[in-house]
């Protein structure tokens, strides 16, 4: 750690969540009376520099948003949570991305995005926080935007020796020439099958997908397996099970983004890998248990209250 907190810089994406709750999921054609209409911000490189902030570290995200009221709701928000916005960038070339969001009674998720904005995040942008990075501890980046610009923010981290993590959602096929720079590698077990090339329910064995990208040059993967924890490949072959933390699940939307970030903070405060993967678990639980995805972003007593299986108080509604 660099710094009295440790730095994380997120290259990623901003968009409004508008979401809906219903008794179950519509088929074709089909309308459902839904209820507990919600509008927030969200947008997974959004999500996790809020809740990197909220654990406690210094947070920046480099991102593109609309000029837009949308892109109101952005700002606001991160002088709320304290979030550095030196490399948000605004536009008025498209509008700020949007996600239109349905959950059902068992708390799943059905999620349609325009990122908008989000499209025009390039290299450019990444090259222009250079000297952000190059102070960081860790470098975060998301899938929500072209994976060229992804790749630039995991190729300065690499060059400046600083940790580079990338949450590959919504997941799709990637060149060898990014993976070749991400340091830990998280996807849940349907997106490490489409980095494969590969349907999101092939029945190939996950340990096996693993070493295929770590072939292509990804050092370390943790494979989310939501209720169940997550699954820890070592660049060396190590490979163990984190459990995960029974809760009442109400809003599972952005439980991949509060594991990422906090499996983030806890590496940059120089946390092994096993350590931090089991603090990332907990914050990953908690953010199920409230609709919506930034209030249900933990703060950091919540998830070492957690860790420690210590009581703690009800979250509030």
């Amino acid at each position: 750690m660099r710094g009295p907190k440790p730095r994380i810089t997120v290259v990623g994406s901003f968009a409004v969540g508008l979401t809906l709750r219903a008794p179950r999921f519509p088929v074709k054609g089909e309308t459902i009376i839904g209820s507990d209409f919600d509008i927030g911000p969200g947008g997974k490189g959004s999500n996790q520099a809020v809740g990197a902030a909220r654990l406690g570290a210094e947070s920046h995200l480099v991102a593109v948003i609309g000029a837009d009221i949308f892109g109101d709701v952005g700002v606001n928000l991160y002088e709320q949570e304290g979030v550095g916005i030196e490399h948000l960038r605004r536009t008025s070339e498209r509008n700020t991305g949007v996600g239109f969001i349905t959950l059902n009674a068992e708390g799943d998720n059905h999620i349609v995005l325009d990122m908008g904005a989000n499209h025009l995040l390039s290299p450019a942008d990444v090259d222009a926080a250079e000297g952000l990075i190059a102070s960081s501890d860790v470098v975060l980046s998301v899938l929500e935007i072209s994976p060229a610009t992804a790749a630039r923010g995991m190729a300065l981290a690499r060059k400046h020796g600083v940790t580079s993590i990338l949450n590959p959602a919504p997941a799709q096929p990637l060149d060898d020439s990014l993976l070749s720079q991400v340091d830990v590698l998280t996807p849940n077990e349907s997106e490490l099958r489409i980095l494969c090339g590969l349907p999101p329910d092939d029945p190939t064995g996950t340990l096996e997908l693993a070493h295929r990208l770590q072939q292509r040059g990804v050092r370390n993967l943790v494979v989310t397996r939501g209720g169940d924890g997550a699954l820890i490949i070592t660049a060396d072959g190590h490979t163990e099970h984190v459990p995960g933390k029974k809760v009442s699940v109400v809003d599972s939307t952005g439980a991949g983004d509060a594991f990422t970030c906090a499996l983030a903070v806890a590496l940059a405060e120089g946390k092994p890998l096993k350590e931090a993967v089991e603090f990332a678990v907990c914050a990953g639980a908690l953010a199920c248990t409230q609709l919506g995805v930034i209030p249900a972003l933990a703060g950091r007593g919540e998830v070492e209250a957690m860790l420690l299986d210590l009581d703690f108080l009800p979250r509030p509604d």
